[in-house]
């Protein structure tokens, strides 16, 4: 079933539990995600960055059809949307939530740009992500990984003058794979949680380790971006595989088992295992 993303995370914030967001880039990708989500009965967000298809509203439509047909609950995000433009295009593709990512601009700039589509979106019922703080890169580490961590205050002032519906914080993740494990600060997640009133995002999930997500999960993390783990599994599942003579033909059931057996571990590492019987 195609539902908000907003259904979906105020849910999870109810219930204590946190919701996969693979990012799928097509129509392979999408399958193995829905097929992990229906053997573990767990809802899921599929993200998909703006640059990551051709044509945005062609997979818009083929997993909009797809998740039609799915016993489990389903939101379509635009990952990441950069401009005004593509979160426009992102809801005319028919996706059910757009992250409107302005994290990069002072705190005033990325209120007004927020805040206006916001408006848009609300007015045809999408939902709307942002990012307070900065989650950057984890080749920087030692830098992102250390600056631009979300003011709990900021972050509820932020809310109010927006209207999001959930919001990404910064809180020791970034995106990509670390060279080792990252420093996430749990007491910041819980100052986050105890006063921001909308759902938390995770940017960075790939790499922080099972037990990181899961007390993060705990904590008040409802929404867990995951892209660079997901596909390098995909690569060591095919690397492992035998495509020598006819095995080459099975070569996108090898990328897909390796996508959907590390999703399917992380589903359960954030605790949303049969909460899809909430709509059922």
């Amino acid at each position: 079933m195609l539902v908000s993303m907003k259904e979906i995370l105020d849910k999870a914030r109810a219930g204590g539990y946190a919701v996969a967001a693979p990012n799928i880039d097509n129509e392979h990708n999408a399958r193995m995600c829905i097929e992990a989500a229906e053997e573990l009965n767990s809802p899921i967000i599929l993200g998909v960055p703006y640059y990551a298809t051709a044509d945005i509203e062609l997979l818009g439509r083929i997993v909009r059809e797809m998740a039609l047909t799915s016993k489990v609950p389903i939101a379509l995000n635009l990952d990441h949307g950069a401009t005004f433009e593509h979160c426009v295009h992102a809801i005319r593709a028919g996706f059910t939530s757009i992250m409107v990512d302005r994290s990069k601009l002072p705190f005033e700039e990325n209120v007004a740009e927020v805040k206006e589509l916001v408006k848009i979106a609300h007015a045809v019922g999408v939902t709307v992500e942002a990012e307070l703080g900065f989650v950057g890169s984890a080749h920087d580490y030692e830098v992102d990984g250390y600056s631009g961590l979300t003011d709990p205050d900021e972050a509820v002032r932020f809310v109010e003058e927006t209207g999001v519906d959930c919001l990404a914080v910064a809180i020791g993740t970034a995106h990509g794979m670390y060279k080792g494990e990252p420093y996430i600060r749990f007491e910041l997640l819980q100052e986050l949680a105890d006063k921001v009133p909308v759902p938390l995002v995770l940017h960075g999930g790939s790499g922080t380790g099972p037990e990181n997500l899961k007390r993060c999960a705990e904590i008040g993390i409802e929404k867990v971006n995951l892209s660079t783990e997901l596909k390098q599994n995909m690569i060591d599942e095919l690397e492992r595989s035998d495509t020598s003579g006819f095995g080459i033909y099975s070569v996108y059931r090898y990328l897909g088992k390796g996508y959907k057996d590390k999703l399917i571990e992380n589903i359960k590492i954030l605790g949303s295992q049969d909460k899809a019987k909430e709509w059922q």
